[in-house]
């Protein structure tokens, strides 16, 4: 039998295959919903919620593994990782959702692994008690599990915002959320007052995040407020360290939440192997019971401070946290900010406490109709009993109950089920005593249920508790941008003055004053000759434009010291330039002062500071360095207004000074006009005024451009021609 093949739109796989999984990963599995947990994180905790976990003592964590399989068929070394991840001892949490004894590893180090579940054991933290408050009042929905055996919540009813709370990060399809954490006092606090004064901004209700690890949060307030605003940015996190003089060490105690203790001692081992930190001469891990350690031995004489703002310039002991506060906001990923994220938890817990009142309400109305029976019975106790006994079948006792006194199935069923010895006044009395406290609370809950102002003063009231009983300290000390004193690495590069030069064939020499004084004459190839030369110092930058609106940046250090009497380094082999790339014109700066000066045949000349091409990172290759909307005739470095030869293909000249030709803040800006040019005319050539040039040089000048400039004078010519017989000779 042949294989048959049927061909399949890939529109129609992608929608049919792909997009169920990519769905199923980050509505079920990566992204957390409002209640702060993802699905692995809900299983885990209502089954130890159903295990009566919340109180009593600890089990085995084996056992936990297993009754969780029930609700989350993923394997128990999935499950275990997860409880691991919210355990008090694992330390990757500001409140920790699961008490554990054993050893569970530590968040911040990369190679401390955890003891298997048999080893260990675990119950719920008492903070647990506030993420399944209610649970068993309808608060929220439950669903059937995947066998449809057991039911779980879509949702657990947290009375604070624990979505903000406790870190939480999670890489979907096309997707991934990064939620720091937030102090629970100030988050409560916040909360509170955001209920209060909805319009109120958040950068005014929290200052910063709070991590388990400590360290220290370096708060800008452009950064914060984007994060606050937006849900997205990134701030930066640095560690925290003491000096012991009597052993002349660093002490690091507390580090950034996203790095390790391991990532942080081979980046410096690294760079004290490769000698850019002689400073140090050990660096040893001394994390114990007490706590995070790392030390880090002195040379005699060095200034720790300066150390240690070196390395939180070069090692992870200075990480960023990246956010981006993705959630599932009723099946949605959305991105929010802070506020928003306070909005929807409100709104949400609004909703989990209607429903609470309601099934109180409830409760309590069937409670009073059951009491409203008993309350007749009271009026003739006897004529009850002798219903009951004159009553021949038991079948029949409810309905000549309800016939004898007016009363319903439900009512005559409870009156019926009294045992005979509550048959008495007293019982009766005290029972239906109860109606007028009924009647009470049911019109309070009704009242609250008709007015949100009254729902939102509950939420308030239990935030002020949960702050009260469950706050702590910030553990992350703020520090603020502008009080930072940051590292300026030393030039250690030699500095001495040179002459640098750069040949039309893009050859590039680089001579020291006394070397040049002893030199003859250049050795260039056949048909070179030198296109620039100038005279600076051996820190300088130097930037190569190429034909393809390309420059290359090198320092002049990392070229060699050289002589005239060689050809000097290759550009395009030195600098890896494309094939078939060329240089057209160098820029020699050592503080990117001045412009840059493109002048193209369209007769247009683009200004451009030459700043704009400086990088904070040292990028070697940028692109889009000049327009490429027409050939460029020359490319000139400005250090100040200058002026300028303008020569047409049809032989007009024009004398031009910089200081006319505004400034442009694009670096492949086109430019403005400078030259008119007639149909097929070209700019020829640009190039500096030499005085004694011209024998009137204002007849060539304009007082605005753009202009056509003049053909050359007939004493010009005559200056002209003579020059160019004296050149002949």
């Amino acid at each position: 039998m042949s294989n048959l093949l049927a061909e399949q739109p890939i529109t129609k796989t992608l929608e049919e295959n792909y997009m169920p999984y990519a769905m199923s990963v980050i509505v079920s599995r990566a992204i957390p919903e409002i209640d702060g947990l993802k699905p692995s994180h809900r299983k885990l905790l209502y089954t130890m919620y159903k295990m009566g976990l919340l109180t009593g003592n600890r089990t085995k964590s084996a056992n936990v593994v297993g009754q969780t399989m029930k609700l989350n068929p993923h394997g128990e070394g999935a499950i275990y990782e997860t409880m691991v991840r919210l355990s008090r001892g694992y330390e990757a949490l500001l409140h920790p959702l699961v008490d554990s004894k054993g050893n569970f590893g530590k968040h911040y180090s990369r190679d401390m692994a955890y003891a298997a579940s048999r080893y260990t054991e675990v119950k719920l933290d008492p903070i647990c008690a506030e993420l399944f408050r209610d649970i068993d009042k309808d608060t929220v929905d439950f669903v059937d599990n995947y066998d449809n055996t057991l039911k779980e919540p879509t949702l657990l009813p947290v009375a604070f915002p624990n979505i903000l709370v406790n870190p939480n990060q999670g890489i979907a399809v096309g997707m991934a959320c990064s939620i720091c954490s937030f102090n629970l006092a100030e988050i409560c606090r916040a909360a509170a007052a955001r209920i209060k004064y909805p319009s109120e901004p958040v950068t005014g209700l929290l200052k910063a995040p709070d991590f388990s690890t400590g360290g220290q949060i370096i708060v800008s307030h452009r950064e914060m407020a984007d994060i606050f605003t937006t849900g997205k940015g990134s701030f930066k996190i640095r560690s925290r360290y003491t000096f012991d003089k009597k052993n002349n060490c660093i002490e690091v105690t507390e580090i950034p939440y996203t790095t390790t203790v391991e990532a942080i001692i081979d980046k410096v081992a690294e760079l004290v192997k490769d000698g850019r930190l002689r400073e140090i001469t050990d660096i040893r891990d001394e994390t114990d019971l007490k706590g995070l350690k790392i030390a880090i031995d002195l040379r005699r004489g060095t200034d720790p401070d300066q150390l240690m703002k070196r390395l939180f310039k070069l090692t992870p002991l200075e990480d960023t946290f990246t956010c981006n506060f993705n959630v599932l906001i009723g099946g949605v990923p959305q991105v929010l900010g802070v506020g928003e994220l306070l909005d929807e938890w409100t709104a949400f817990r609004t909703e989990c406490i209607r429903r609470q009142l309601f099934y109180e309400m409830e409760r309590k109305k069937e409670r009073l109709h059951l009491l409203y029976g008993l309350r007749k019975i009271l009026l003739d106790i006897d004529k009850a009993v002798r219903i009951v006994r004159e009553t021949e079948e038991e079948a029949e006792v409810v309905p000549n109950l309800m016939i004898g006194f007016g009363i319903d199935e439900v009512q005559a069923e409870f009156v019926a089920e009294i045992k005979l010895r509550n048959l008495n006044k007293e019982y009766i009395i005290k029972k239906t005593e109860e109606i007028g406290a009924l009647e009470s609370d049911i019109r309070r809950i009704e009242d609250t249920l008709a007015n949100r102002s009254k729902i939102l003063a509950i939420i308030v009231e239990q935030l002020k508790e949960i702050e009260k009983k469950y706050g702590r300290p910030r553990r992350s000390e703020i520090i603020y941008e502008e009080d930072i004193e940051e590292y300026e690495p030393e030039d250690e590069t030699p500095d001495y003055p040179v002459h640098v030069f750069l040949t039309k064939s893009g050859y590039f020499k680089k001579i020291t004053p006394l070397s040049l004084r002893m030199s003859g004459e250049h050795k260039l190839r056949e048909g070179d000759s030198i296109a620039r030369a100038v005279e600076t110092t051996n820190r300088a930058e130097l930037l190569f434009f190429t034909d393809r609106q390309q420059v290359y940046k090198a320092r002049a250090c990392e070229f060699e010291d050289t002589k005239a009497s060689v050809l000097g380094d290759y550009l395009p082999s030195k600098l890896s330039m494309d094939e078939g790339e060329n240089v057209v014109a160098m820029c020699v700066t050592t503080d990117y002062s001045g412009h840059v000066l493109a002048v193209f045949e369209n007769g247009k000349a683009a200004k451009v500071e030459l700043a704009s091409y400086k990088t904070k990172t040292n990028r070697k290759k940028l692109i889009n360095a000049y327009s490429d909307k027409s050939p460029l005739v020359a490319l000139i470095q400005l250090d100040g207004d200058m002026e300028l030869v303008f020569t047409s293909s049809a032989g007009k000249m024009m004398l031009v000074n910089t200081a006319a030709i505004s400034s442009k803040t694009t670096r492949n800006t086109q430019g403005v006009a400078v030259m008119t040019l007639r149909s097929k005319q070209t700019l020829q050539s640009v190039e500096p005024y030499a005085e004694g040039r011209f024998a009137k040089p204002h007849i060539y000048k304009t007082k605005t451009l753009p202009a056509a400039g003049r053909a050359l004078s007939q004493q010009d010519r005559g200056v002209e021609q003579l020059a160019l017989d004296q050149a002949g000779k």
